[in-house]
Formats: C-alpha cells, sequence, structure tokens
C-alpha cells in the first residue's frame, strides 16, 4: 500500500472543523498536525480549501525557527547525517526538531517509500522529533508542492528548527533553497573528482559543505577533501549577506563533528540576523512563492479550462506541421483564455 493510500485514509474519518484543526495544531497535537499535512497535499477541492483556512489561521503563530535544508549526493549518508544532528540538537541544544523528508515517487504510480523513516529509527521515535516522508508526485525537481506551506504548519505546532531533506543534487535544491535559512551540501572525500561532477549553482547555494564518513581510515581524505571545497569556495564571488561559506568534516555514523555543524548554523543565524538579512530573505522568499503560486493557478485554469482542450490539440498539430509558430499558437490560445474571463 502506498503511503498516499495510507493518508487517504486518514481523510475518509468525518474531519474536523478549520478552528479545531488550528487549535489542536497550535496544542502540539501530532495527529491533527498530520492529518492537516494530508489535507495540504491533497488533490480535491474542498480538501483544498480546508487546508487553506488552517493556513491563514496558523500564520500569526509561524515563521518563529531556522530552516536548514540538507542535502547532498547519493550515499553521503543524509539520513544517518540527519539523524545524529537531529538527535543533537534536541538533546544537547534542547530544540524541537520537524523533519521533512522528501521521498521519491514513481512517475507512474506516484506512490512513495517510508525509507527514510525507518532509517532514522531513534529520531523517529524521540518525543521531541517529527518526521514527515513526503512523496515528490512528480513535482519539478522533486519537491512536493506543500512543502512550504507544511513549514508553516509545523512552526505553529511548536517545532523551532525545521530540516528538509531533498531527493538528492539537482533541481530541487533551487526550490528548497527558496525556503529555508540555511543551505546545507553534505559531500563525500575525493574532492577532486567531486567537484567535476557538481553543479556550480548548488555550490554557490551553499551555506555550509559537511564532509560526511570522515571514519575508518578516511579521515586523511576527507581533510584533503575539505581543503579542496575551501579552495573552491573562494572562486565564487562574495554572498549578498557577507557570509562566508565555511567547510568542516563529520563522521555521523560515530557522532563526530556534529557539534561544529551546528555551531555553524548558530553562527551564520547570528550574522544575517545582525545585518538585517535574515528577515529580508524570508521576505523575498515569501514574494518568490507568491509568484510561484500565481503560475500554478494559472497553469491548472488554462489547462483545465474544456474549451480550450479540443482547440489545444488543434493548435498542437499545426505546430507539429509547421503550419504555425509555437509563440502564435501560445499567443492565440491565451488571448482566447483570458476572454473566457
Amino acid at each position: 500500500m502506498t503511503l498516499e493510500k495510507l493518508r487517504e485514509g486518514t481523510l475518509s474519518k468525518q474531519l474536523p472543523s478549520a478552528p479545531e484543526f488550528i487549535e489542536g495544531i497550535l496544542a502540539s497535537d501530532r495527529m491533527l498536525l498530520s492529518r492537516a499535512i494530508t489535507l495540504i497535499e491533497s488533490t480535491k477541492h474542498e480538501h483544498q480549501e480546508l487546508a487553506q483556512e488552517i493556513i491563514e489561521g496558523c500564520l500569526p503563530h509561524s515563521g518563529d525557527s531556522v530552516r536548514i535544508g540538507i542535502t547532498g549526493v547519493p550515499g553521503v549518508g543524509k539520513s544517518t547525517f540527519i539523524e545524529a544532528f537531529g538527535n543533537y540538537v534536541i538533546d544537547e541544544q534542547e530544540r524541537s526538531l520537524a523533519v521533512l523528508a522528501v521521498d521519491p515517487s514513481s512517475s507512474k504510480t506516484r506512490g512513495s517509500i517510508l525509507g527514510d523513516k525507518t532509517r532514522m529509527e531513534t529520531l523517529s521515535n524521540h518525543p521531541n522529533a517529527y518526521i514527515r516522508p513526503t512523496p515528490t508526485s512528480g513535482s519539478l525537481g522533486g519537491v512536493a508542492r506543500s512543502t512550504r506551506e507544511t513549514i508553516t504548519l509545523c512552526e505553529a505546532a511548536g517545532f523551532d528548527t525545521i530540516l528538509i531533506e531533498t531527493v538528492g543534487v539537482g533541481q530541487s535544491e533551487t526550490a528548497v533553497h527558496s525556503m529555508v535559512d540555511f543551505f546545507l551540501l553534505l559531500m563525500l572525500a575525493g574532492a577532486g573528482d567531486e567537484l567535476q561532477g557538481i553543479k556550480r549553482g548548488i555550490m554557490e547555494m551553499a551555506d555550509s559543505i559537511v564532509i560526511n564518513k570522515a571514519d575508518s581510515g578516511n579521515e586523511d581524505a576527507a581533510k584533503r577533501a575539505m581543503a579542496e571545497y575551501k579552495n573552491a569556495l573562494h572562486l565564487f564571488p562574495p554572498t549578498e549577506s557577507g557570509w562566508i561559506p565555511k567547510v568542516s568534516t563529520c563522521s555521523a555514523f560515530h557522532n563526530k563533528g556534529i557539534p561544529e555543524v551546528w555551531n555553524i548554523v548558530d553562527e551564520y543565524v547570528r550574522h544575517t540576523k545582525a545585518k538585517g538579512f535574515f528577515e529580508l530573505q524570508r521576505k523575498e522568499q515569501a514574494n518568490y512563492w507568491l509568484n510561484e503560486s500565481i503560475h500554478q493557478e494559472l497553469h491548472q485554469a488554462f489547462y483545465g479550462d474544456a474549451d480550450l482542450k479540443s482547440k489545444l490539440e488543434s493548435y498542437r498539430l499545426q505546430v507539429q506541421e509547421g503550419k504555425i509558430s509555437s509563440y502564435k499558437a501560445a499567443k492565440d490560445l491565451m488571448k482566447e483564455f483570458l476572454n473566457n474571463y
């Protein structure tokens, strides 16, 4: 049974009202929080309407957290790192943690896996941690459309540290970067080869690079990789915040170097808040997601217009046969679409 079908089962029961959901989320009711997130992920119109009411009610109680995006090459040990890092943040820093792990989904069945939750066994059982695997369901870059709204609900529920794990190095990083305060790139030793395979854009987005698996005789290689990444980062232009990205090593498996990673995050937050960049970035991100939401609404309205469907197919054939340019076809279709409104 897929994760989506399991969640649909939670919505088959009689739903609480929006005020009941909001009251429960503010009281840190995990069950109501999970059901509200499932509403956000649902494609049913009535679920979306209720979800938006809940989000609006939770917005005034959100924002008081540190949002951290985590990505890395395949095999880097993201889940092991998140478990070690999460346990440290909760136990040593006395914070509460929500992990939004974006799972890969089948492009045919839209099914998703629960791998992240099963790999984070200790963290998933911690009373101050909440792990939510989210199916990508084919969305661009592997980031679920609902992730940003889920952050709002988790913050309203009292979680002051939000981790967003991406599927891997790829398009999803741009979307995740636009909803977090701090972006962490996990890497392995062997930097000379690894640097060739990492897009410059992802390196530029990173506020910190951490070389994981610095253990079992791999410590020297990790140190060499750290030096190479430091040199590479010096080639990039200065960041808008004035922050100089830091590189460190750790062994998540052996819990070594984890406090140092948190210290980097904490230093970054203090630095950017003092410069006024922390709040500025949040405002720019809100504007970015407003534009994205507008694009999505227009996309859904356009392709959901029954009157345009047959004409769209006719124009497709004309474009394929070279009888009309794609630009002219799009202009004509958009003109008719807007006239319908």
